[in-house]
């Protein structure tokens, strides 16, 4: 049970919630995507990523500057069935689609060099 509650207590966010959605639908993103759709600052981002990362939901890799994050396979069979589930239904809401657009549009015009 203290591993379900530490699972939840990290879902427990909207950031966080929203970067797991975008994740779900893109293969990696890095920071500067995630910053640019959710309008957060990149310390806000960073410490949600690592919060995600730490509960072991998303790796990390390093290019240049810059730091992409993907989803992890997700081991514990709890877990797993929790996070399908979420994005089964995160798939029917409104705000999840409009997320979608929103990262759609600024990787159209993002900079790959600057990220702008």
């Amino acid at each position: 049970m203290k591993e379900s509650a530490s699972f939840f207590k990290v879902l427990a966010d909207k950031a966080r919630l929203q970067m797991l959605w975008l994740l779900f639908n893109r293969q990696e993103l890095c920071v500067c995507d995630i910053m640019a759709v959710l309008e957060i600052t990149q310390s806000k981002a960073s410490r949600h990523l690592r919060t995600l990362y730490s509960a072991g939901l998303v790796s990390d890799r390093r290019s240049g500057l810059w730091i992409y994050y993907s989803l992890r396979p997700v081991k514990d069979d709890f877990a797993r069935a929790f996070l399908e589930t979420l994005r089964s239904q995160f798939a029917d809401r409104k705000d999840a689609t409009v997320l979608l657009k929103k990262l759609d549009a600024w990787l159209a015009q993002k900079d790959p060099i600057s990220c702008r």
